[in-house]
């Protein structure tokens, strides 16, 4: 995905919309024709812009959207995303607010099941979708075994709500080491949602798969998989098939040629200049922009027209400094903090952590916007 020079008053992130489309398309050619999807886009799509992603999903024929809060979820509504949304964690007090944005809740309690269905009588509503949470190993939300008796029982013969789905989460379906705990907790959700359907009369949807699982664990697909960061252009096994989705970009706002006299470069002095000197540009992205701290002093480079230039110095709120020497470059020339090169699993690497940190970190003062 090519730049020209000085497009970009300031710092951006460009999503590309073909390459989710791709992305939507391989993970969709993995599955049955009737097998439904839910795509992730909590956490503003993973850092990407919850609504303009959202409609696109929803013209690329996705069948639900998942969202972590309430508020996530009445945001996409009020910008008119019509999509079934499934708020995957709710907090009680939010009930009466999920249902006037028409929002099915996922139910990881007795507690919440109770209260869910006094507010939709207190709402006048009926047949009110809910999706039950089971815990079949995660240990982190939802029903365990010995507690979906007590499901059973209250839900046997309701008409104000409706199991619309059941789901629980894999732990480690991405790690080859743990595939048989992974092959228990999806036996153990087949035997839980059974039991479920039989006392309640009815069949709710099934899902289990994130976007390891649809990869790693295909013929377990149900009747619904969940991909999250898969559509967002990273694979657990394979990621040829896939692009990248995203590229966080900024210009060059001064260059300084700097001679070993001038010292240092930053914040506590830690930019320390070659015996040769060194040609210093600086960028209009900072860590409140997201870009983490520790990639500074070198841990991290990023491209400046067609090479990399790491980092020297300490990364400031703002602004953070790069060593261009020998790269032909000029100010208002365009860095690529991350995309093809580097792409964000390589930011991560340098800091040990996930791509999910290095995009959800990105602030909301950088633009978003659709390309291609």
């Amino acid at each position: 995905m090519e730049m020209t020079k000085k497009t970009i008053p300031h710092a951006q992130l460009e999503v590309s919309r073909s390459a989710v489309l791709n992305n939507y398309r391989y993970y969709r050619s993995k599955l049955n024709p009737g097998t439904k999807m839910l795509v992730v886009v909590k956490a503003n799509s993973y850092g990407h812009g919850a609504t303009e992603f959202a409609r696109l999903l929803e013209e690329a024929g996705v069948d639900y959207l998942g969202v972590a809060t309430p508020l996530e979820g009445i945001r996409l509504r009020k910008d008119g995303v019509k999509l079934p949304i499934l708020v995957l964690t709710t907090g009680t007090e939010s009930y009466p607010e999920m249902i006037e944005y028409s929002l099915e809740p996922g139910i990881p309690t007795m507690e919440a099941l109770k209260r869910f269905s006094d507010e939709v009588d207190k709402a006048g509503r009926s047949d009110y979708p809910i999706h039950i949470t089971l815990d079949t190993g995660m240990h982190r939300l939802g029903f365990m075994e010995k507690e979906l008796e007590g499901v059973m029982d209250f839900m046997r013969g309701r008409k104000n709500i409706r199991v619309e789905s059941v789901y629980s989460h894999l732990a480690a379906a991405d790690e080859y080491v743990h595939d048989d705990f992974t092959r228990g907790q999806i036996a153990l959700f087949e035997q839980m949602s059974e039991r479920l359907s039989d006392a309640i009369g009815y069949r709710p949807l099934r899902h289990i798969l994130n976007t390891a699982g649809i990869e790693r664990f295909t013929e377990y697909q149900l009747d619904m998989v969940r991909l999250g960061l898969g559509i967002y252009g990273f694979s657990y096994d394979d990621n040829k098939p896939l692009k990248v989705t995203s590229f966080f970009r900024c210009p060059i706002i001064q260059i300084k040629h700097l001679k070993p006299e001038d010292g240092t470069v930053g914040y506590g002095r830690k930019g320390l200049l070659s015996k040769e000197g060194n040609t210093i540009a600086t960028i209009c992205v900072g860590y409140a922009d997201g870009l983490n701290r520790h990639l500074g002093n070198g841990k991290a480079s990023f491209e400046v027209n067609g090479k990399m230039a790491p980092t020297i110095g300490s990364i400031c709120m703002d602004m953070c400094m790069i060593d261009i020497t020998g790269i032909d470059a000029e100010v208002g020339d365009i860095v690529t903090i991350f995309g093809e090169n580097p792409t964000a699993a390589d930011l991560a690497s340098k800091i040990a952590t996930i791509p999910y940190e290095i995009f959800t970190s990105i602030d909301s003062r950088v633009k978003r916007i659709m390309v291609d």
